[in-house]
Parts: C-alpha cells; sequence; structure tokens
C-alpha cells in the first residue's frame, strides 16, 4: 500500500470541520480503547486536524503536520506504526516467525502459515476484517499493521493462503515521511 508512498500522491488537503473531527476522534476511540487516556494529546480540540486525500481512496489524519492514522474508504481508521511503537498495547496483535520477516518487511501479506508456524502466534479474538500489528518472533516492536482478511480460528483451521493484508510496514513510504510539509 505505501511501498514507493510520497508527497505526489495527495490529490487534496483538508482542514476538517469540528463536527467531523468529533466523528473521526469517536471512530478511534471506539476502534483502540487503549488511547483513550491519551486521545486528547493525540488529537487536541483545539489543534487543527488536517485529512489528507491520497490515490487509492487513501486518507490520513495529520496534527501539526504529523501523520497519526490513515484508512482506506470508509474503513476503520489504524495507527501509523511511529504511533503504535509509541502506544504498543493498543492493538490486538499476531505474530510472524523468522521466516516471514524479510517477506513483510518487503510489503509481502502475512500467509496463514506463517501465523500458525512454531514461531507465530495467534490472538484467538481477532476477528474478519479487523486492524491487526504484526510482531516478529524474537523483537519487541510491530514490524506492521495489516487487515485480517479471516478471523484468526480461520486462519488456524485452513492454514493456506493470504490470512492478513499488509497495510504499512517498517520502511516503507508512509514511514519515512515523519512529518508532511
Amino acid at each position: 500500500m505505501f511501498k514507493k508512498f510520497s508527497s505526489d500522491e495527495v490529490s487534496a488537503q483538508n482542514q476538517v470541520k469540528a463536527s467531523v473531527q468529533r466523528k473521526i476522534r469517536q471512530s478511534i476511540a471506539e476502534e483502540y480503547p487503549g488511547l483513550e487516556p491519551v486521545l486528547d494529546d493525540l488529537l487536541p480540540k483545539k489543534s487543527p486536524l488536517i485529512v489528507v486525500k491520497c490515490q487509492n481512496h487513501l486518507n490520513l489524519v495529520l496534527v501539526n503536520n504529523v501523520p497519526l492514522f490513515f484508512n482506506i474508504r470508509d474503513g476503520p481508521y489504524m495507527p501509523t506504526l511511529r504511533l503504535l511503537h509509541q502506544y504498543p498495547n493498543i492493538m490486538k496483535k499476531l505474530q510472524v516467525d523468522r521466516g516471514a520477516i524479510k517477506f513483510v518487511l518487503s510489503g509481502a501479506n502475512i500467509m496463514c502459515p506463517g501465523l500458525t508456524s512454531p514461531g507465530g502466534a495467534l490472538d484467538e479474538e481477532v476477528q474478519a476484517e479487523s486492524p491487526v500489528a504484526i510482531m516478529a518472533e524474537g523483537k519487541q516492536h510491530a514490524l506492521a499493521i495489516g487487515f485480517t482478511k479471516m478471523s484468526a480460528k480461520d486462519i488456524k483451521t485452513i492454514n493456506k493462503g493470504i490470512g492478513v493484508d499488509n497495510m504499512h510496514y517498517l520502511n516503507d513510504g508512509l514511514w519515512k515521511m515523519e512529518r508532511f510539509d
């Protein structure tokens, strides 16, 4: 998704109205209850919230020119990896084995066997169509953010094909864009 992402792909950027800002805050609070105590610091009510529209129906949420969340079409808001590294417990986690790490870091989707092998780990409560943090065996921080194609139970039983779409990974275009100018 963000493999070759740069500021050239921006089609529009708008400071959003207070009502839209409230809706964004509310949907983020519902999706990530762990962020509730720091939400006022992350998305201050007085500071302008800017939504940047990019190609492929992608929206970035910026505060003080720093990308914090993104979503595709009207899907759920997902945090950027920089934000996830600051608050590591806000998302459900899936863990890939060591063999999958280099593929995930080059933008590949996460296959079911990489999650079900001995080095992988699944959170049984993860449903289909939900954002998850992709952890790596033996590493502390998340290496990617994904969107599940099937539930954790289905990933375990089917054990074939793509289990999670890779949305944003370390060292992709969005990671390299620390500030948006």
